[in-house]
C-alpha cells in the first residue's frame, strides 16, 4: 500500500488540475449509509414494502408525498460532518492542485469542508424550493414541526404561501440539471489529471462523464473493483478518506 501512495502523491505533485469525482463512499465515512447497501434496501423493503428507488422517483413524489417525505428525511436529511476525504480535496483546492469537484452526494459536505468550486450532479439537500412560489428553505426548516402544518404532518409546507417546499435533488425519472452537466463536463475535459474515488461507476449518466477525460493521469480509489479499473493509471482499493488523509 506504501507503494500506492507514493506513486498517488507523485502523480498529484506533478499535476496542476485535478478534479475529483465521488460517490456514496466518500459520504459514508462521515456515517451517511449508502441506501443502495444491501442493509439500506433490506430497511426500505421492511419497513416501507418498496424499494428505496421506487420512494425517490418523482412519479412516487407527485403521487405519495406523505410517504416520500417520511422515508425522505428519515434516510437522506442528515446532520453530518466532513471526513478525511472532504478536508483533503478542500486542502488540495486551497493548494492551487484540485480546480473542481465532482459529486453523486446530495449533503453538502464538499462546502461544508471548504471546497468552492462543487459541481452537485445529484442536486442538494441544503437546497429547497416551494414548487408554488419558488421562496427557498434550507435543509433544517423542512424538518421543523411548524414546517408541517398540513393534515399529514410531514409534508413541509412554504411559510408564505403553503406550497409544498421540495427538496432540490435529482429524483428517479428527473433529468440532471443541464447547466451542472455542462460544467462538470467542461471541467473534466480541461483536466491533466482526475481522481474518482468512493463510486462503483455503475450508476449513469454520472459514471458516463469519465468519457469526456482526455488527461494524463487516471486515478480510482474504491474499496472494490470497478468497470472503470482496466482504463486506469493507478487503483486503490481501499477507503476514500484513509488514502487521501495519507498522500495529502
Amino acid at each position: 500500500m506504501d507503494k500506492l501512495y507514493e506513486d498517488l502523491r507523485k502523480i498529484i505533485n506533478e499535476s496542476r488540475n485535478i478534479v475529483f469525482f465521488g460517490g456514496a463512499g466518500v459520504s459514508t465515512e462521515s456515517g451517511i449509509p449508502d441506501f443502495r447497501s444491501e442493509n439500506g434496501l433490506y430497511h426500505a423493503k421492511s419497513k416501507y414494502g418498496r424499494s428505496p428507488e421506487e420512494m425517490l422517483s418523482h412519479s412516487f413524489y407527485v403521487a405519495q408525498p406523505e410517504i416520500f417525505f417520511a422515508y425522505y428525511k428519515e434516510n437522506l436529511v442528515f446532520t453530518a460532518e466532513p471526513n478525511a476525504a472532504h478536508i483533503a480535496l478542500a486542502r488540495l483546492e486551497e493548494m492551487g492542485k484540485l480546480k473542481a469537484v465532482v459529486t453523486q452526494n446530495i449533503d453538502g459536505l464538499h462546502q461544508k469542508a471548504g471546497s468552492k468550486i462543487v459541481f452537485e450532479l445529484h442536486g442538494s439537500i441544503e437546497r429547497n424550493y416551494c414548487e408554488n412560489c419558488r421562496a427557498s428553505y434550507d435543509a433544517a426548516y423542512t424538518l421543523r414541526p411548524e414546517a408541517c402544518t398540513g393534515a399529514d404532518a410531514i409534508v413541509p409546507r412554504c411559510a408564505k404561501c403553503g406550497g409544498i417546499v421540495k427538496p432540490d435533488v435529482v429524483l428517479y425519472e428527473e433529468p440532471l440539471d443541464s447547466a451542472v452537466m455542462s460544467g462538470a463536463i467542461a471541467a473534466i475535459e480541461a483536466a491533466d489529471t482526475m481522481i474518482v474515488g468512493g463510486t462503483s461507476l455503475v450508476v449513469y449518466p454520472a459514471a458516463g462523464l469519465l468519457n469526456y477525460f482526455n488527461g494524463k493521469n487516471l486515478v480510482l480509489i474504491n474499496k472494490s473493483a470497478t468497470p472503470y479499473d482496466r482504463r486506469a493509471n493507478l487503483v486503490v482499493n481501499a477507503p476514500i478518506g484513509e488514502v487521501m488523509a495519507a498522500v495529502v
